[in-house]
């Protein structure tokens, strides 16, 4: 009897100690300090597209089927391997080939030998890449230069079984990814040690969160180098102390905690009936009404028997008989002070709204004037 009274107990403070923790963890976190590496980036340190044509080949019958994308390549393909085949001997003639767009980023300064992954899509009628190959396509630049190399078996992270009706899909077998399959050839170069200045950019433009990385980094570094140059970018003069040493400046200013600051908004999803609203988001004094007028249509069929030695010609009758009724949910008007995002939803919960429900109230309150916060509809 004693343990199981122990036992109860310890699981009521072990409870109670983790809503505490919970309950801590909340009213602690009302400002968030991220990396500067998080929320912004400098200026000539960022990735570059690559783009190339491919092929990629040993498809199971779902690659293209008329070859109109990839008849000429394979045939200048197997010409440089001392094949010489008509193109047009090619096109239609199998479907285990595949004719793709590979797309790859490539960051700044990465040396050549090192490896990048590359995305494959597919740009005919092919059904699924699953089990494809992908053949030596060259990736170049937006200025012609080939900059990487890409090949290897493709990943598809899902399947196409089955066939006519009965097909069976996962994910979108159209599209794959070749993990580590180009490797590069040139690299992008920047000198950074030999700059005087820096430009940092951030990812969301934000006044607030500029003049705070620039009084960050001065506070850091111990004097005023840094300065906000309207919302979305702060410039940076490198200090006599790291001169020659950009990199460890860089690496230095990265690792500095910021508060940023964010707009009040509501991201509403009407195709999924999703609602995502931001930390800062308020409301003025509202009222609100919430109902839903239900009407539903029955028919109720009656059957119709003859008596018994009716004449010949009668016979049994069924005879629809339609019943319309309609209903609205009861509700009262509910007033909703001006709130924080917690009292929000806790008075919309209230009203016992769906996700759907609340994008339509969502842009009522907004259309009265009363949501103090971008309304983004997607």
């Amino acid at each position: 009897m004693n343990d199981g009274i122990n036992s109860g107990l310890r699981k009521i403070l072990c409870s109670a100690f983790l809503l505490f923790t919970f309950y801590f963890l909340l009213v602690t976190s009302g400002v968030y300090a991220e990396r500067i590496k998080d929320i912004a980036m400098f200026s000539g340190a960022r990735e570059n597209e690559l783009i190339g044509y491919g092929l990629v080949a040993g498809l199971k019958g779902t690659g293209d089927s008329d070859g109109t994308y990839y008849y000429q390549p394979v045939a200048n393909m197997l010409s440089r391997m001392g094949i010489n085949i008509n193109p047009a001997d090619v096109k239609g003639k199998t479907k285990n080939i595949a004719a793709v767009i590979v797309t790859a980023k490539l960051p700044t300064m990465l040396k050549p030998g090192s490896k990048i992954d590359v995305e494959v899509s597919s740009i005919g009628d092919c059904k699924s890449l699953q089990g494809g190959t992908l053949f030596t396509t060259p990736l170049r630049g937006l200025d012609n230069n080939v900059y990487a190399v890409a090949q290897g078996p493709v990943s598809i992270g899902g399947f196409l079984a089955g066939g006519g009706g009965t097909q069976i899909i996962k994910n979108h077998p159209n599209t794959g990814t070749v993990p580590n399959g180009a490797i590069v050839e040139r690299e992008v170069p920047v000198l950074l040690n030999g700059k005087n200045k820096l430009e940092i950019l951030l990812n969301v433009p934000d006044f607030t969160t500029s003049t705070r990385v620039a009084d960050k980094i001065n506070e850091r570094l111990g004097g005023i180098f840094a300065k906000p140059d309207g919302p979305s970018a702060v410039s940076l003069i490198v200090p006599d102390s790291f001169a020659g040493k950009v990199v460890e400046l860089i690496a230095t200013v990265e690792r500095i905690n910021v508060a940023a600051d964010t707009l009040a908004r509501v991201v509403v999803n009407e195709r999924t009936g999703t609602v995502v609203i931001g930390e800062n988001v308020t409301i003025s004094p509202v009222a609100l009404a919430q109902g839903a007028l239900t009407i539903e249509i029955k028919t109720d069929y009656q059957t119709s028997q003859p008596p018994p030695h009716a004449p010949g010609g009668a016979r049994t009758v069924v005879t629809p008989e339609p019943q319309v009724t309609a209903g609205e949910k009861k509700v009262s008007l509910s007033r909703v002070k001006g709130a924080s995002i917690g009292e929000l939803v806790k008075a919309l919960n209230a009203l016992g709204v769906t996700p759907r429900d609340l994008v339509a109230i969502l842009q009522a309150i907004k259309a009265a004037g009363s949501l103090n916060a971008d309304l983004v509809i997607m």
